[in-house]
């Protein structure tokens, strides 16, 4: 199996709610992997990474990286300077993913009562990475 495309489309639920962009990942013309990102109205400059999962079957290609890769291009050309996710501490692969990817943890920034880490990538280039770094 190869990745072949990764597809970005914006979405809007609401005229009064921020858009999402959904990526999708397939693999031999199945969808098999999504992400969304979510604009942030309460921190400037930044997106919330939600809803990353890979089927199964189909991990064990990098797909996470490359749709997280798509993401935070992204985020980038629509002048976004960080993304924000949250997950649970019992999803222990996802928290090594995001934190190989330069995630750091951050302070609570929703009130998602499953949500136990929070953590924020800056993804300028250069730009700070450490937990105490200015968010605007």
């Amino acid at each position: 199996m190869s990745l072949y495309a990764i597809h970005s489309r914006q979405y809007r639920r609401s005229s009064t709610s921020p858009p999402l962009v959904c990526g999708l990942a397939y693999l031999e013309d199945k969808p098999v992997g999504c992400v969304l990102l979510r604009k942030m109205t309460t921190i400037p400059f930044a997106g919330e990474c939600k809803r990353l999962y890979v089927q199964p079957a189909a991990r064990g290609h990098r797909i996470a990286d490359k749709l997280l890769d798509a993401q935070e291009e992204f985020a980038r050309s629509r002048g976004l300077r960080w993304i924000y996710l949250d997950s649970h501490d019992g999803l222990k692969t996802a928290i090594a993913l995001y934190r190989r990817r330069g995630y750091v943890p951050c302070e609570r920034y929703n009130d998602n009562p499953q949500a136990t880490v929070f953590l924020r990538k800056n993804i300028l280039p250069d730009g700070p990475t450490a937990r105490g770094a200015v968010t605007s």
